[in-house]
């Protein structure tokens, strides 16, 4: 074949390609990733052989020369099961050539429909024969290779090719047809490969048995893998205390009264004192009438009165509804009326958002009690014994909703006390052992973090949140009070971590650290195993939905590989990896992480129909629920867990668990912004918003945002487009706006006159290194906060300037060449 001719045939193959996308006959994508599972993973070459079923073949009505399809048909099920992808590519020999075959798996089809394209693919892969291979892959599009695994009809005795991690082939010996798998056993050890060889036998029976059920719902498992991810990889069995936190707290009273329970700046509470004056509280709340699982909003700073409200609410049999008092009015309202809230438990000074939000109408019935009231009415402060059994509602948190309507999860006590045993358990603390509480009412860990030191006969040390901005004092603080455990999210554990490394100290009382609320990444890790080589360091993984967290990981070196696994389950919660039917995946398969057991809460208050899509009984364990997370991950072969992120648009930023559409909501709402959306910039360190319609400057659209949503959830930059991008079908190019932002990000200083004194280069360069932008975009008029900055990396300037700076000053100025001359003006006087 001359040069021309095959130009023309090439040609010819495009067209027919295209013609033929409809069934998938190699389209131009990806490959289909096996799953890893190797435990012990080493270089080389294996084989795996299992014999078919006696008259498997003969019994799916197939001739032999239907084989191929037969094998492609079932091969392509299994594909789909170990990517998680309807979509799947694989590589089929043909005459000692290695064609590329891709398939979609389509939802409800059935077996018949499956053999139907598969012959499709079979037969027009065969009119590409003559075809040079690679010259083909190139004119279609075709990754590079296009696939991990290769079917062989003619036997699977061949050496693999370098890229490919699987073969599977049909032998014939003398006892029979049977299947033979060559694998590379730095990708697959035998157990793995066993399991695949199994996946290959169920999905060739079903296939035979039954040729028209819908193969998307028959499960490829085997009943000893199915047990085992059920029980094997659930966590321990532990018998709970049938007391409620509130009584565990109260048998510790009495076991030591006058040891110190809170400290908070020069104020300590005894657990006596505590536990009077949350029984004041108590008795004052059931006095204004409130029932059982009556909704108490707590709306205080974090402070000493704030712990004894807690404990308050429990004891009084009422539902915990935590508010920040700073939040903006019109979120208040909305949550108190969503909660059916009854009573407002909150303290004099800074509650004009409170006011305002209880001013309107449908909140007119709410009472509102001042906790310095409740004490001056001196109710009794003994124990109430009031019968609270496992099942009563203990609190509702409420997170970011994609409607733009927040959504308040509830949780039970036996769920609240599970959680609290397994972080004693894996945090290792004890009586006398001290655990700071860092983080926000609103922050679900902040309850754990509240009362697990007095549960344990130990204390909690309430750190300031002036002390938390000021990481130089934070570090002080938790070495001046002792605290043995400490849990912060990663962003705020890598400013800690740079303090440290500026300024290094001992800190000979800490003995446990945890990050949770972001995604823990290795570097960081290994950062932290640098600085402190000598104390564990604990990834915790949960939401708020599971009564907080399900999964430990106890670290006490860096992990191997580039992901840090969330753990394993702790006691009494099991985690389920499955697909959009319920159905358990393959190990090491991707797929959705639900959860079953105590942990799991009721429901969104008052939001039936959100309820129904993420809460639904267990298919395993008929009549408790699940949960379905929305989170995507795998199983290890180490029976640990392992995230591998989100399908939906809802983002983790700072720990901060967001729903983007709910802030998109809030944007399109303002006066003037015709179109919007809201991306992801920096590694999900902050927010980017873009808007059409009238151009607004930024500080106006944060100002009018800060009214309805809470400064977390408030982008940091906004870009005026006179259009969004849209992708084929219509929708906004979210993929293209990420992109967007970040160079314009990069961009930003562009325009900018660059930084002309010592101080303003030396500003920039600190400036690019804590905000992520190359050094040379950043100019002398920028502004901090419009270039994506936010109060944590705002501390981490002040650490990389080596205190030149503070907090309140980046805040004031926040112009580059304004705060350079801040610097400037110190030095010189000074």
């Amino acid at each position: 074949m001359d040069q021309l001719d095959q130009m023309d045939q090439m040609e010819a193959a495009k067209g027919a390609a295209a013609r033929k996308y409809w069934h998938g006959v190699l389209t131009a994508g990806g490959r289909t990733a096996i799953p890893r599972w190797s435990a012990d993973p080493v270089k080389g070459v294996a084989a795996y052989e299992v014999a078919l079923p006696d008259g498997l073949l003969a019994a799916s009505e197939l001739t032999a020369s239907d084989t191929t399809r037969v094998l492609l048909a079932a091969h392509a099920k299994v594909l789909a099961a170990l990517s998680g992808e309807h979509e799947v590519t694989t590589g089929r020999r043909e005459d000692g050539r290695l064609l590329p075959c891709r398939i979609t798996t389509a939802p409800g089809d059935t077996w018949r429909d499956l053999l139907a394209q598969a012959h499709r693919v079979t037969s027009d892969s065969l009119a590409y024969a003559d075809f040079p291979v690679d010259a083909l892959r190139r004119e279609l599009g075709l990754d590079e290779p296009p696939f991990e695994t290769v079917l062989d009809t003619t036997g699977a005795d061949g050496d693999l090719d370098e890229d490919v991690v699987l073969r599977v082939g049909l032998v014939h010996g003398v006892d029979g047809p049977a299947l033979r798998l060559r694998y590379r056993t730095d990708v697959l050890d035998e157990s793995g490969a066993a399991r695949i060889a199994g996946y290959h036998i169920t999905a060739l029976t079903s296939l035979a048995v039954d040729p028209d059920a819908e193969y998307g719902r028959q499960s490829l498992l085997s009943c000893t893998e199915l047990r085992f991810q059920l029980d094997g990889l659930a966590g321990p069995r532990r018998e709970l205390p049938d007391s409620r936190v509130h009584e565990l707290f109260e048998q510790r009273v009495v076991a030591h009264p006058d040891a110190v329970a809170a400290v908070y700046g020069d104020r300590r509470w005894t657990y006596r004192e505590l536990n009077s004056r949350a029984n004041q509280l108590s008795r004052a709340l059931l006095v204004r009438g409130l029932g059982r699982e009556g909704v108490v909003a707590v709306v205080t700073e974090r402070n000493l009165d704030w712990m004894a409200a807690v404990l308050a609410v429990f004891k009084a049999g009422g539902v915990y509804l935590p508010i920040e008092p700073r939040f903006p009015a019109e979120r208040i309202a909305r949550t108190l009326a969503r909660a059916g809230c009854e009573l407002v438990l909150t303290e004099r000074g800074g509650t004009a958002t409170l006011d305002e939000a209880l001013s309107s109408p449908p909140l007119s019935g709410v009472q509102r009690l001042l906790v310095e009231d409740a004490y001056d009415e001196a109710h009794a402060d003994s124990d109430l014994g009031m019968e609270i059994a496992p099942e009563r509602l203990a609190y509702i948190y409420f997170t970011s909703g994609s409607t733009g309507e927040p959504k308040g999860a509830m949780c039970e006590h036996a769920g609240m006390v599970n959680h609290l045993y397994a972080k004693l358990d894996d945090l290792g603390i004890g009586e006398g052992d001290v655990v700071a509480q860092t983080a926000p009412q609103c922050f679900d860990i902040s309850l754990w973090q509240l009362l697990a030191g007095p549960l344990a006969g130990g204390r909690t040390l309430l750190v300031e949140q002036e002390v938390i901005l000021d990481v130089e004092r934070f570090v002080d603080r938790i070495a001046e009070g002792r605290v043995n455990v400490l849990q912060v999210v990663p962003s705020y554990l890598e400013a800690v971590l740079a303090q440290l490394e500026q300024r290094p100290r001992e800190l000979p009382d800490l003995r446990r650290v945890s990050v949770t609320g972001e995604a823990l990444k290795r570097e960081l890790a290994e950062r932290w195993f640098a600085t402190e080589p000598g104390i564990p360091l604990v990834n915790a993984y949960g939401l708020t939905e599971t009564s907080d967290d399900t999964n430990h990981e106890v670290m006490h070196r860096a992990p191997e590989g580039d992901r840090v696994p969330l753990g394993r389950p702790v006691g009494n919660v099991r985690v389920y990896v499955v697909d959009e039917h319920l159905s358990l995946v393959p190990l090491g398969a991707p797929g959705e992480i639900v959860f079953s057991g105590v942990c799991v809460g009721r429901g969104y208050v008052n939001d039936p129909e959100r309820t129904r899509r993420a809460f639904t009984t267990d298919p395993y364990h008929p009549g408790e629920r699940l949960y379905r997370s929305g989170d995507h991950g795998r199983w290890r072969p180490d029976g640990k867990l392992e995230f591998l992120g989100r399908r939906d648009t809802q983002v983790k930023v700072r720990g901060f668990r967001i729903e983007i559409g709910e802030v998109e909501n809030a944007l399109l709402r303002l006066e003037g912004v015709r179109d919007g959306a809201v991306v992801v910039a920096d590694g999900a360190t902050h927010l980017v918003a873009f808007h059409s319609g009238r151009p607004l400057a930024g500080e106006v659209l944060r100002e009018r945002l800060a009214a309805s949503l809470p400064a977390y959830m408030v982008p940091s930059v906004f870009h005026w487009r006179e259009s969004l991008p849209l992708t084929a079908n219509g929708k906004t190019d979210r993929r293209t706006l990420t992109a967007l932002a970040g160079q314009l990000d990069a961009a930003e200083g562009e325009s900018g006159a660059r930084p002309v004194t010592p101080t303003e280069q030396r500003l920039a360069a600190s400036w690019a290194e804590v905000l992520g932008v190359p050094r040379a975009r950043v100019g002398r008029h920028d502004h901090f906060f419009d270039r994506g900055g936010t109060s944590l990396s705002a501390v981490k300037l002040a650490i990389a300037l080596d205190r030149a700076v503070s907090l309140k000053d980046v805040a004031r100025h926040p112009v580059l060449s304004d705060l350079a001359a801040l610097i400037d003006e110190r030095r010189t006087s000074s």
